[in-house]
């Protein structure tokens, strides 16, 4: 069921080395493309980055930072805790009845809906973002246009063995919930 997908999710800020093949994303992202959407302009994309490309994007975000040394090491680094990024990226259309924010809101729409696809396929998940997602060296290694805002990213991998459930702090939903 929807709802107990959605309870279980949670962040995987470590996971593992495996990460599911592009063949293994299709229908996921077939899945997440599901999501509403005004007017049918699919104002998203995703872009799989593997291999050399984190550590090209690292390298980006050491330049668009303007850092060098071991703070520059750092930065690179951190693309390589996943095998898998995928970059989720807000691709707004001239559309005179849908406002870009709400193209936004779908191309987020996506990503999550992605992530809860993948956990539930088993695989560990983190939505990252931070400033540098929208500096013009990340921007350039993305080959974004510019009418594309990069959303973030989301770092997928093997969940770790004896990974602890996610701790969320529940709600009252009638906190957030009102009636007009």
């Amino acid at each position: 069921m929807v709802l107990d997908a959605v309870g279980r999710r949670r962040s995987h800020s470590r996971v593992t080395s495996a990460a599911p093949s592009h063949e293994d994303l299709l229908p996921l992202v077939a899945a997440a493309a599901r999501v509403a959407d005004h007017g049918a302009l699919r104002p998203w994309r995703l872009i799989e980055l593997r291999g050399d490309a984190r550590r090209r994007l690292g390298e980006a975000m050491a330049t668009a930072a303007g850092v060098t040394g071991a703070d520059a090491a750092r930065l690179v680094e951190k693309p390589l805790r996943a095998e898998l990024l995928i970059a989720v990226v807000a691709s707004r259309h001239d559309n005179a009845k849908v406002a870009g924010w709400e193209q936004d809101a779908v191309a987020a729409g996506v990503g999550h809906t992605l992530s809860l696809l993948l956990a539930e396929a088993g695989w560990g998940v983190i939505w990252r973002t931070g400033p540098l997602a929208r500096t013009r060296p990340v921007h350039d290694l993305h080959r974004l246009t510019e009418s594309e805002d990069l959303l973030g990213w989301l770092y997928v991998g093997g969940v770790p063995e004896g990974a602890k459930p996610g701790v969320r702090q529940p709600i009252d939903p009638s906190e957030y919930l009102s009636v007009l």
